[in-house]
């Protein structure tokens, strides 16, 4: 059985050491699937530099801004939601078409199954240069893809070959490809770039930390909290950036809309290490880079995580005893003493009676119980 990480396709991981301010991207990601409870059979969603601004799914069958600032395309498109509802709903119908079509060029016949569809494009806004591409996978590996290069289709599976004959064949669609990747792509990620220029170009730096997990760990550089996305983190040693020894992690989403990401050191550190190690993290749009030395004593490690786990539950207990003593010791003085004389009450003195066993609501109410509660074409 495949697995997958919908979020680690969703999101293109751009670590440069030259971090720029000016690259854009949109990216849109649909997803197709079959027999998976929970999940919608077509959805699909899109981001402006990492940030979700659309998304529908066959559900709700509605095409929804993520972003305030994307309905701001209502005074130039009046008509704008609509066409792409309807844009969906006919990928959604192919789709399905699509899956039935993989499933018999790899002998299936049921069971899960799922088609992504990732395209998108890139502008820089200094160079005005742009980018696109689109990618197809199923059930979570590569099938076949689009280069806008050379205008033709590479097929990374035997079973995408057939899609690939077709596919470089088709003249006319690989041109409104062409087009739409070159042409219409960038000028609607222009369009939202505007749109959403306070939010998307604003800068947030993380807090950067070096953890340690066992004595006999790596030492992991964690940066966390940082927008944009684009950013380098890596290790350097006396002023040289290092390549060996180091296993730079995944960028991920926070769910404040900020992101994430590792670096980890492998390395055998000398007796000298502190002072000539460093963790340096780069920022598009900041020009000065943050260096963290690499000072032991400034190392986090699940160790002293227990250690305070351990101090706690020694003296927690403790202090909770401190505070009952008092108690208990009333509690024992009570039960050692002698019981009080009360003197009988006078025969006038008004007493209740006690409820009738025949009264079914005394019976109730004596006998309180609580219930219980139940809670597009790949072919």
């Amino acid at each position: 059985m495949w697995t997958m990480n919908l979020f680690g396709l969703f999101v293109v991981v751009v670590q440069i050491h030259s971090v720029t301010p000016v690259l854009h991207s949109l990216k849109y990601f649909q997803t197709a699937s079959s027999h998976i409870p929970n999940l919608p059979s077509y959805l699909e969603v899109g981001y402006v530099d990492g940030v979700q601004i659309v998304r529908y799914d066959s559900k709700s069958r509605k095409t929804k801004a993520k972003q305030d600032w994307m309905n701001k395309i209502n005074d130039e498109e009046p008509h704008y939601w609509e066409t792409e509802k309807q844009h969906n709903i006919y990928n959604e119908q192919v789709s399905k078409v699509n899956i039935e079509i993989a499933k018999e060029r790899f002998n299936q016949t049921g069971g899960v199954h799922m088609i992504q569809w990732m395209y998108g494009c890139e502008w820089d806004d200094e160079s005005d240069e742009v980018d696109g591409w689109e990618h197809l996978s199923y059930d979570g590996e590569d099938f076949i893809s689009f280069e806008l290069s050379t205008l033709r289709w590479i097929a990374v599976k035997p079973q995408a070959v057939a899609t690939k004959h077709k596919l470089d064949q088709a003249d006319v669609l690989n041109l409104e490809l062409k087009h739409y990747f070159s042409e219409i792509c960038p000028s609607y990620l222009k369009k939202y770039v505007s749109y959403g220029r306070d939010s998307l170009m604003r800068t947030e730096l993380p807090v950067v930390s070096l953890l340690k997990k066992t004595p006999s760990s790596p030492i992991t550089c964690h940066a966390s909290g940082f927008y944009p996305s684009v950013s380098a983190l890596f290790w350097r040693k006396d002023g040289e950036e290092l390549h060996e020894d180091v296993e730079i992690g995944e960028l991920l989403p926070n769910h404040d809309g900020t992101f994430q990401t590792t670096a980890h050191l492998k390395a055998e550190l000398p007796a000298d290490a502190e002072g000539r190690y460093e963790c340096v993290f780069q920022l598009a749009g900041v020009e000065d880079e943050m260096v963290t030395k690499l000072d032991r004593r400034s190392i986090l490690s699940n160790r002293e995580e227990d250690a305070t786990m351990v101090t706690l539950a020694v003296v927690v207990p403790l202090a909770l005893l401190a505070l009952l003593a008092p108690l208990l010791v009333l509690l024992v003085k009570r039960h050692r003493s002698p019981p009080a004389n009360y003197a009988p009450a006078s025969a006038d003195a008004s007493e209740p009676e006690p409820a009738s066993k025949s009264d079914p609501d005394a019976e109730r109410a004596s006998e309180s119980v609580p219930e219980a509660h139940s809670g597009t074409s790949s072919s």
